[in-house]
């Protein structure tokens, strides 16, 4: 009998197999799909040699984890590549914004009247950033806080909605267009609890450690935690669809990188998560270029990221449409990737990959390629000329690509209301289960969505306890 299984191969699933393995235990991964990675894959998905995320690519998240960081992973192939520039917002008057590894001139871009603001905004949280990335993603707390004052200056600055925050620090609306599009990011409604602290763990990433991508391809993330997994006993099954329990191997415990409804369909849990509430879905286009992006401003020439939505009402309008409508919002707000300023591997000598996406409604079925390259053009003329090719990806496709994403909701969950902090369920115990002997690790849960195996990393420590209760 295995000690644990894990059902899907994405970076939390991985990541709770590699922290059982490390404490002795026996596992074995299952995936459905031909290849691992879950939202961390790389695939040729236009032109060959042009390489691209279809789903995650930039990874503030990723670089500040605590479990990635407990691990060799540069052994195992995973290298952070960095642009010059963490991300760019640009505006419609030819300027830009930009979130910048240094406070100073991030604070700069937002103009005089905010850029004291700002500074007394994140300075406070930057020298214990690590301690505080590690308290906040280990909520609701699976062990005692290594600093609980800091966690709880930032949970008073964090726990009021980003429409709160944005009208008591920021005067001009440059700071405030690019604090909403870092809220954005989980597709959390502007005005929900505790979106504050979301725009503020993005920002404080990007000083501490940027916002980078993976060389090669996010699919070296993936990669390196299964090779490690794979040097400390565990094993990797793909092409493996699991509909029911019956069809796994004995094990004295089940952990599923899963949404909440696949997992009590297959382990039989009835209603357990009947009350789960999916968010808006997104509208994805990877491009092959031949040439850079031609922005107007120059700071987005040097972004890694760059967010488009000329004002945080625009922000907030296209949201809102995507969340509370059935229409796509005809002013999307996009957020973008250049990983080839980086990582010019990713395609041939001189060309690159992009992408964009927006928000739209859960399983909405629509084209919103035009609305997405009408955006572009608004600050980059010219950018449909550089087009080699493109590949689209709306709800239908990103539920066929990842079973996770119910309706196209790449965060596995609406983040919004206490779903954002307490997820899948109002408990302390999010990773466990109505049965003993089953447990969750997606981005469903608790810290939520993104690249960072916090959420399996968690689950694994709910693991430890039924596996010593059991062997006891």
């Amino acid at each position: 009998m295995l000690d644990a299984v894990v059902v899907g191969a994405g970076p939390n699933g991985l990541t709770a197999a590699v922290e059982l393995a490390r404490r002795g235990h026996s596992v074995a991964v299952f995936e459905a799909k031909g290849t691992i990675g879950g939202g961390a894959r790389t695939e040729e998905l236009t032109l060959p040699g042009f390489r691209h995320d279809p789903c995650s690519a930039a990874h503030p998240l990723g670089i500040s984890s605590p479990a990635f960081n407990a691990m060799p992973l540069a052994r195992y192939g995973l290298e952070w590549l960095h642009a010059q520039l963490p991300m760019a917002h640009p505006f419609d008057d030819g300027t830009a914004a930009v979130l910048a590894r240094s406070v100073g001139e991030t604070a700069s871009s937002f103009g005089p009247r905010d850029a004291g603001a700002y500074r007394r905004l994140v300075t406070p949280f930057l020298p214990k950033a690590d301690t505080l990335f590690r308290d906040f993603m280990s909520l609701p707390l699976s062990s005692l806080p290594r600093d609980p004052v800091t966690l709880a200056r930032f949970g008073l600055a964090g726990l009021p909605p980003s429409t709160w925050l944005l009208k008591r620090h920021f005067r001009d609306d440059r700071a405030k267009a690019l604090f909403a599009g870092l809220v954005a990011h989980v597709i959390a409604p502007l005005g929900g609890l505790a979106t504050s602290a979301v725009g503020m763990v993005f920002a404080l990433a990007a000083h501490a450690h940027g916002w980078p991508v993976a060389k090669g391809g996010s699919q070296s993330i993936s990669d390196a935690l299964a090779a490690y997994l794979k040097d400390l006993g565990g094993t990797v099954h793909t092409d493996y669809e699991v509909k029911r329990l019956d069809d796994l191997p004995p094990a004295r415990a089940y952990v599923f990188d899963t949404s909440p409804t696949a997992l009590a369909r297959i382990a039989g849990l009835g209603n357990a998560y009947a009350d789960y509430r999916y968010g808006a879905g997104v509208f994805k286009v990877d491009y092959a270029l031949d040439g850079p992006v031609p922005w107007t401003a120059e700071e987005p020439r040097r972004a890694g990221t760059v967010q488009i939505g000329p004002g945080s009402r625009d922000i907030a309008a296209a949201l809102d449409a995507a969340s509370r409508t059935d229409r796509a919002p005809e002013s999307p707000f996009l957020i973008t990737v250049q990983p080839t300023l980086a990582d010019p591997s990713r395609a041939p000598e001189g060309k690159h990959v992009f992408w964009a996406y927006g928000h739209v409604p859960n399983g909405w079925d629509g084209d919103l390629t035009d609305a997405i390259e009408r955006q572009v053009e608004r600050f980059a003329p010219g950018f449909r000329d550089r087009i080699l090719a493109r590949a689209t990806a709306g709800p239908p496709e990103f539920a066929a690509r990842n079973a996770n994403y119910v309706g196209g909701d790449i965060a596995c969950g609406a983040a919004a209301g206490l779903q954002l902090l307490l997820r899948p369920k109002l408990s302390l115990f999010p990773y466990t289960t109505p049965h003993p002997a089953v447990f969750i690790c997606s981005s469903a849960t608790p810290p939520g969505p993104g690249v960072h195996g916090m959420s399996g990393h968690n689950a694994a420590k709910a693991v430890w306890r039924r596996l010593r209760a059991v062997t006891s």
